[in-house]
């Protein structure tokens, strides 16, 4: 991981979610961010103007693998699902490329805690990663069915409530969950400036995470389907740790010990995504839950920062 030139930044790109290239959540790996200041990260990150980029600088404790820090265009955040998936698989793959063994597991040390990551390998291929979120579930504020459908440009009666209200949730970064009666609502759904300026941030939620369980009968291959907006306005292809928080929340209006989810993110956007979620109890760690995923690596290359 070391700088091939002084003042050169080595990065990576890699689709996550996916097997295929352009589709899944894309994030920018920057491998030599060690110096670099957060407004210079800040700066990166809004040039790649991807919904996250990481920056990957050597870890505090030399037992770890990374401090890892995570950008989107306009702050940072303490975790997200996606970014890590993708740095693990980026970091694996560079170590096999200076002929280093395979890599099972990363550990990486972020704001919101310690966040271990089990490398996936198929037939002797690196295909992905699996991480273990660095929180237990946290549920917090609860909005109305009415505000909830303002933000998504519904109606209320597209929201559905039997299950929960909609609410900000957490496993290590808070979104408002909101649950829709169909499939169609989903396919809808848009968001709207103003009514996120009046609801968000709420309880550290900045963007707004829908799902629903009404799935059209082709998508037999999946249990959810889900879209996520941010505050900016975008859609986000695949949203690891809302996907892991919405799971974990599910898991616990079931009472299941033991749930498994396949998640589609991302097809009503043209990049369709496969998020796959567990969360299990066991007597040792409480509820435990993991998201993993495949990931293709897409284009790499270098930058100089100069003047900032």
């Amino acid at each position: 991981m070391n700088q091939s030139k002084p003042g050169q930044r080595r990065y990576v790109t890699a689709d996550v979610f996916t097997d295929r290239m352009f589709r899944g959540n894309p994030v920018a790996v920057v491998l030599d961010a060690a110096g670099l200041s957060a407004a210079q990260m800040q700066a990166v990150a809004r040039e790649f103007n991807y919904i996250e980029s990481t920056f990957v600088l050597p870890p505090a404790d030399p037992d770890h693998t990374a401090q890892v820090r995570i950008f989107t265009p306009a702050r940072e955040v303490p975790f997200a699902g996606h970014p890590n998936i993708g740095t693990a698989f980026v970091l694996a793959r560079s170590l096999l490329a200076e002929g280093r063994e395979p890599v099972r597991q990363m550990v990486f040390e972020e704001a919101a805690g310690l966040v271990p990551v089990d490398l996936l390998w198929t037939d002797g291929v690196l295909t992905g990663a699996e991480l273990t979120c660095p929180e237990a579930l946290s549920r917090r504020g609860q909005v109305s069915a009415e505000q909830a459908a303002a933000c998504l440009c519904l109606a209320a009666a597209d929201i559905k409530t039997d299950g929960h209200l909609p609410q900000v949730v957490s496993v290590g970064l808070p979104f408002l969950v909101v649950e829709l009666a169909s499939r169609a609502a989903l396919r809808q759904a848009r968001p709207d400036k103003s009514a996120y300026e009046r609801l968000l941030p709420l309880d550290g939620a900045h963007s707004v995470y829908a799902y629903t369980l009404a799935l059209d009968p082709d998508e037999t291959d999946c249990d959810v389907q889900a879209r996520m907006f941010t505050g900016f306005m975008a859609e986000d292809p695949a949203t690891g740790s809302a996907t892991a928080a919405m799971s974990a929340l599910l898991a616990e209006l079931r009472q299941s010990s033991d749930l498994a989810l396949c998640v589609r993110q991302g097809v009503d956007m043209g990049r369709p995504s496969t998020l796959l979620t567990r969360v299990a109890r066991t007597p040792e760690h409480g509820v435990v839950v993991k998201l993993g995923g495949r990931c293709v690596a897409v284009m790499e290359g270098e930058f100089t920062l100069a003047g900032l």
